[in-house]
């Protein structure tokens, strides 16, 4: 049914899914829109990919959690000071296959600057990055060769920020500011 509502909707799948790649991450920016995670969704049964997604523990409600772990999702808790890089890097440990999607900018309002737990949970649990981008004039879900980390953070982000640069549609704070400046906000 989501594959059928995807295409009917006139968006399609950009690029070739990491089928061979047992672990992943995989990002999705810019994020600006609930509609992103149902055309996730619709990209995701096209492709016939398992993907599961981490998102705020608030979306997992009595009345909402049952639906959003069905479609593969798993609860954030982003107020405490859990170590969520730790837990996800045990996680990749653990299974023999596991693709987890989450978007870096942890919300749907402007931001200056993406979140950088991605990126460590890719490095230490050393498994690649699968850019995705929301082009919505394309309507197109845009699918990024895997980019495997080299622990230059800098090299790493840039890549990052380039790929996003080439996805259409509303750009937030941090990658107008790259494509003005090529400065990454927040660098180390």
């Amino acid at each position: 049914m989501f594959a059928f509502l995807f295409k009917l909707s006139g968006w399609k799948v950009v690029g070739t899914p990491p089928y061979a790649i047992p672990k992943a991450i995989w990002v999705g920016a810019p994020h600006h829109s609930n509609w992103d995670f149902l055309i996730s969704v619709g990209a995701r049964a096209t492709m016939h990919f398992d993907i599961g997604f981490l998102a705020k523990k608030e979306l997992f409600q009595w009345y909402s959690a049952g639906l959003f772990r069905a479609l593969g999702g798993y609860p954030v808790d982003r107020t405490q000071g859990n170590n969520l890089v730790d837990a996800v890097v045990e996680t990749f440990r653990e299974n023999e296959r596991l693709h987890i999607a989450l978007t870096p900018e942890g919300t749907r309002r402007d931001v200056h600057a993406l979140k950088t737990g991605f990126y460590y949970m890719a490095l230490q649990a050393q498994v690649p990055l699968i850019l995705v981008g929301f082009d919505y004039p394309r309507k197109a879900f845009v699918i990024r060769d895997p980019l495997w980390l080299t622990g230059d953070y800098a090299n790493d982000m840039h890549a990052i920020y380039d790929f996003y640069l080439t996805i259409g549609g509303r750009r937030k704070s941090w990658l107008d500011m790259y494509a003005r400046t090529g400065v990454i906000a927040g660098s180390h």
